[in-house]
C-alpha cells in the first residue's frame, strides 16, 4: 500500500502535507502497523468460549430491554 501526493498547480507545501496526511488516514496504514508492531497472542479455546458465553449473556438482557422498558 502506497499513497502518493504530487503538487497541485499553486497549492502550498503546507496543503500537499495536509492532503497527504488524509490520504494516510483513509487507507489506515498506520492503524495496521501498529497493530502489527506487536505480537497478539491468538485466545484460548477456554477464554474464546467465555467471550462468547458473555455476548450471549449481553444479548439475553438487551432484548429483554428492547421489550420490557421498565427492566
Amino acid at each position: 500500500m502506497t499513497v502518493h501526493a504530487h503538487k497541485k498547480g499553486n497549492e502550498s507545501n503546507d496543503a500537499l502535507q495536509q492532503r497527504f496526511k488524509r490520504q494516510v488516514q483513509r487507507t489506515g496504514l498506520l492503524r495496521l502497523l501498529r497493530e502489527r508492531g506487536h505480537y497478539k497472542k491468538k485466545p484460548t479455546k477456554r477464554l474464546v468460549r467465555q467471550r462468547a458465553l458473555k455476548r450471549e449473556e449481553h444479548r439475553d438482557t438487551n432484548r429483554k430491554k428492547q421489550f420490557y422498558s421498565n427492566m
